[in-house]
């Protein structure tokens, strides 16, 4: 299978060109001096060009705080490069897996979250996001959006490296206790999409994919500190002080409920999504080197 990722330099999208070649998939994977999602002209000769089997669509604009002042960035990449995949992909007849957020949400459900439940974002960088959903549904009809949820990997910037680096220097960290999610390793969200994508059987649409097990972000930077410790990782941090949103110094509001509902997408495709904790520990021992305790 001859894949195009867009965003390979990213989490998932280097995840995404790991798992393919190691599978036997002839991967394309340019950067954005070569494909431009965001230029239309650009996205058209270059899908013509490629004529890829599948096209991942990774690329993403992800700074949250960024983008309440660059909106016009972000919806640029989030809306109209999703767009753009989506008419070539239309034109030549190519499935295309896009890529979504939690962040679509309002957040105050109070149970998961559905496919079905109404979005309402709370930042630009949700409404961008819903934005690409919607531009993905009104151009391609052979589509699959995964939406997923507090990503990391070993790879770029994410909660867990940021952890790990204010872990090593600070004794005491303050992490916010009354927002609560799903965190997602981007290699499992690689092994998935690859799998069902070889096996789609014409059921496109939007699914959830994130790993079971949510927690809170302080609940979370306390598993990754517990694992960093098996790796012999000496840390300054002595005690990390639960806090609410709104002592959280940050500009823009997130989502107090992150939690996604993922059945309809076990069921459909027949996997089993484990759950994150194995995946930190890799994430962790990739990060840090050999575990040197049981």
């Amino acid at each position: 299978m001859k894949i195009l990722v867009a965003g390979g330099s990213g989490q998932v999208g280097s995840e995404l060109c790991r798992q393919g070649l190691a599978s036997g998939c002839e991967v394309i994977a340019p950067d954005r001096a070569k494909l431009n999602i965001s230029d239309a002209a650009t996205v058209q000769t270059f899908v013509a060009n490629c004529a890829p089997d599948i096209i991942f669509n990774a690329a993403a604009w992800t700074n949250v705080d960024e983008a309440e002042s660059q909106s016009e960035q972000a919806f640029h990449v989030n809306r109209d490069g999703a767009m753009n995949l989506a008419t070539a992909c239309a034109e030549h007849s190519i499935p295309l897996v896009h890529y979504s957020t939690d962040y679509i949400f309002d957040g105050t459900k109070a149970s998961a979250y559905v496919e079905d439940d109404a979005p309402g974002p709370i930042n630009v960088y949700g409404q961008s996001k819903l934005a690409g959903e919607e531009a993905v549904r009104a151009h391609h009809e052979k589509h699959l959006i995964l939406r997923s949820s507090w990503i990391f990997s070993a790879h770029g910037s994410n909660f867990v490296k940021t952890m790990l680096k204010l872990g090593a220097t600070s004794t005491e960290l303050r992490v916010v206790a009354d927002q609560v999610g799903k965190p997602t390793s981007a290699a499992t969200i690689a092994q998935i999409s690859l799998a069902i994508a070889s096996d789609v059987r014409c059921a496109w649409g939007t699914y959830h994919l994130a790993q079971p097990d949510a927690v809170s972000w302080h609940d979370f930077a306390t598993a990754i500190f517990d694992a960093a410790t098996q790796y012999g990782q000496t840390l300054a941090v002595e005690s990390i002080v639960p806090i609410s949103s709104d002592d959280y110094s940050v500009a823009t509001k997130r989502p107090e409920n992150s939690v996604l509902d993922c059945h309809k997408l076990e069921d459909q495709f027949e996997v089993v999504i484990q759950d994150w904790h194995d995946a930190l520990d890799t994430v962790i021992g990739d990060l840090l080197g050999d575990r040197i305790s049981a």
